[in-house]
């Protein structure tokens, strides 16, 4: 007997998990499906799990400092309890140095000050002064390992930073889709683990459900695409890509896991650094670690993979991580054994999302978040709850876009934005900062 729901979810990531729980909240009969064995496995538990506003483009901002408010009240946001816990938001801001590569920061200020975000500019002097373990020194350009001229001072000083008060990290990003796990099923939601989806069903011209192994189907009006860099294959099973100006792909990276330099409380006095001047960025891990990813800079190899058979082991790619912070961090040591993560980023031609229906109708996605997401989860949940329930009661996206409110930063946004029939948006970073 196949089993029936109003919706299926394809994957368990924190953003699968926060739009199965809204899709349940608005009394939908939902499954979420997975092929792992743990809610929050694979990208979600590689992420950095930052929390920040400053984003290339506007509706980027906006979403990312509405973002802000939903970890701030993460318990009031849930409703319920979880028997391992609650993740800890550290709300510790974010610094970013000012850069040619970022043209100062003077883009994203304007973008700011459109929303009325906050921020702080500071001099290098103040910097210093707040974090005195850096370097004053611009390194750029941005080098290989082999450039002779590698961690070379160029001989310049950095004009400063800029300081956003409303951001920082959170400690156990895997924790948090857990957390939307058991909200979605407080509220209804049923999740079923290490079930991998074979095929995408169609029946009278639309999707009607999908097959998982062992040849069972599970039947739905409506399916959502959260496969992370696997929402490729999906849409390919779904024959939708024909009708997709902007398609994904898995991207590898490394993040690495390093210690603090001796005497240095990184928990304390350091936290999220953004250096566009040497193209890395880090914020403290538990044990006074620090976690250290690249900001893809155009000389550095883009590793395009297919996210069943990809190489985990590490490469020079994570001595390069840690070497350019180093050039920051002086006092930063190299340890000798290599620890830290080698995932996959779901990375859309222009590096933002795609929060969209598709040509095949009750098929939606939510892809391509490209390493910059991870932040936005919540959020994405209600904005894709909402886009399905007006498009499943006859609204045309493509023709009029569903907007949506963020309640907090009180501004309504056109989901529009996330079109898979968007041009290449040139206002993008083209890199993890979205």
């Amino acid at each position: 007997m196949k089993e029936s729901y109003d919706a299926i979810i394809i994957g368990a990531g924190v953003i699968g998990a926060a739009i199965t729980l809204e899709l349940a909240r608005k009394g939908l009969k939902s499954i979420c499906v997975d092929k792992v064995g743990e809610a929050g496995h694979g990208s979600t538990a590689g992420s950095c799990a930052l929390i920040r506003p400053f984003y290339s483009t506007l509706d980027g901002a906006a979403i990312a400092w509405e973002s802000h408010y939903y970890w701030l009240k993460w318990a009031e946001h849930l409703g319920v309890e979880d028997e391992r816990g609650l993740i800890r938001y550290v709300n510790c801001g974010n610094l970013v140095f000012k850069s040619e590569l970022n043209n100062n920061m003077v883009p994203v200020m304007s973008i700011l000050d459109q929303l009325g975000c906050p921020y702080d500019e500071l001099s290098m002097d103040e910097v210093v002064a707040r974090y005195p373990f850096v370097s004053r020194s611009s390194f750029a350009p941005v080098r290989k390992l082999d450039d002779p001229d590698f961690g070379s001072p160029n001989g310049e000083e950095l004009d400063g930073a800029v300081f956003f008060p409303h951001g920082g990290y959170v400690t156990d990003p895997a924790l948090s889709a857990h957390n939307l796990l058991r909200a979605a099923e407080a509220a209804g939601a049923t999740f079923r683990l290490n079930t991998k989806v074979t095929a995408i069903c169609k029946a009278q011209g639309r999707v009607s459900g999908v097959k998982i192994d062992g040849g069972q189907e599970i039947v739905a009006p409506v399916v959502v695409n959260v496969a992370g860099p696997h929402s490729f294959k999906i849409n390919a099973m779904a024959g939708v890509e024909d009708d997709m100006a902007i398609k994904t792909r898995a991207l590898r990276h490394e993040v690495a896991h390093v210690p603090s330099p001796i005497g240095l409380d990184f928990e304390t006095h350091g936290g999220h650094l953004s250096d566009s001047d040497t193209s890395v960025y880090c914020r403290p891990e538990s044990g006074n670690h620090i976690l250290i990813g690249s900001e893809d800079p155009e000389c550095d190899e883009r590793i395009w993979v297919d996210p069943d058979d990809f190489d985990r082991s590490f490469s020079n790619q994570w001595q390069l991580q840690v070497m350019r912070l180093a050039q920051r961090i002086p006092e930063l040591k190299i340890p000798t054994k290599l620890k830290g993560v080698v995932e996959l980023y779901d990375v859309s031609d222009d590096w933002i999302p795609i929060y969209d229906k598709s040509g095949l109708p009750g098929f939606y996605m939510a892809i391509g978040t490209s390493g910059n997401q991870f932040k936005n989860a919540p959020i994405v949940g209600e904005m894709m709850a909402d886009l399905i329930t007006a498009c499943e009661t006859g609204h045309d996206h493509d023709v009029k876009p569903v907007t949506f409110h963020l309640k907090n930063i009180d501004r309504t946004i056109s989901l529009g934005f996330y079109s898979r029939k968007r041009k290449v948006n040139q206002q993008s970073s083209f890199s993890v900062r979205g």
